[in-house]
């Protein structure tokens, strides 16, 4: 469709400007798959669980719903850049999912900026990703 394309073409443009913010953040083109994580927190401070900290089956197969897929347009050690056509909130928690299987880690939102109808996020891993991304 040829009012989309613009918006395409401008999606990198969109990520640089808050690339910005992450000094070591190298350009890279990763296709992901994004699934919202739900927490395990039912509101009372005690997490749904057996009585022994495991999720139950049924709780395990409902964690993370998807959400979008898209493509990672930067990324430090630490955080990967990207854009999407739906909202996410800063803390919001994501698990990130590369095509080829490589990449699997949860992480959480810690900058956002909104556009007409795209979302430039940045998230954070919880834990380290070893080698993730090489930088030459």
């Amino acid at each position: 469709m040829p009012n989309q394309a613009p918006a395409r073409a401008l999606e990198p443009d969109i990520v640089s400007r808050l690339a910005r913010f992450f000094p070591e953040a190298t350009p890279v083109r990763i296709p992901i798959k994004l699934s919202r994580t739900q927490s395990r927190d039912n509101g009372n401070g005690n997490s749904n669980s057996n009585g022994n900290g495991d999720l139950t089956a049924h709780e395990h197969a409902n964690e993370n719903v998807f959400f979008q897929n898209t493509i990672i347009e930067f990324g430090t050690p630490h955080e990967v850049l990207f854009v999407l056509d739906r909202p996410l909130q800063f803390a919001d928690r994501v698990l990130v999912e590369s095509n080829d299987g490589s990449l699997h880690a949860e992480a959480f939102v810690v900058a956002v900026q909104y556009h007409l109808d795209r979302t430039a996020v940045a998230v954070r891993f919880l834990k380290h990703v070893p080698n993730w991304i090489v930088k030459s």
